[in-house]
């Protein structure tokens, strides 16, 4: 289990994660693969596309909320033990780690991308609730 795999968790229906951490001390740093938002309205967020060249049987994105004043954003992130973790898909390319680790950058403090995980104010636990996006999509 490494940083960049993407894998099947169980929350409240079997959804594909990214691994964002190596290290499972304190649970791996993850974030959800969620659906396209479909709409671009620039400077709320960045969507970068996770799909079957990382083993997913579907176009999917990590989604990145970029801080604005009066904002509550949601990034996905949660954290998951190796229990949790049901079955590999894939991985992502060197290049798409990069993509992700610039996306987390963007979305400021609290969203963090080390070999090590961190606590995140929107951890969204193990139940996300779906947010309609307003997300600018990179590729």
């Amino acid at each position: 289990m490494q940083r960049g795999d993407v894998w099947w968790v169980d929350f409240d229906e079997r959804r594909p994660v990214v691994l964002l951490s190596d290290d499972e001390s304190s649970g791996f740093q993850a974030m959800q693969v969620v659906a396209p938002a479909g709409v671009d309205i620039g400077g709320l967020g960045v969507e970068v596309a996770i799909g079957a060249r990382e083993g997913l049987p579907f176009e999917g994105v990590l989604r990145f909320a970029l801080p604005r004043p009066g904002f509550t954003p949601c990034t996905w992130l949660t954290t998951v033990s190796r229990d949790d973790l049901i079955e590999r898909a894939g991985a992502l390319s060197s290049a798409k780690l990069r993509e992700v680790a610039e996306a987390l950058r963007a979305a400021g403090p609290g969203d963090t991308f080390s070999d090590s995980p961190q606590p995140c104010a929107r951890d969204m636990a193990r139940h996300p609730a779906q947010v309609p996006g307003r997300i600018r999509r990179v590729s």
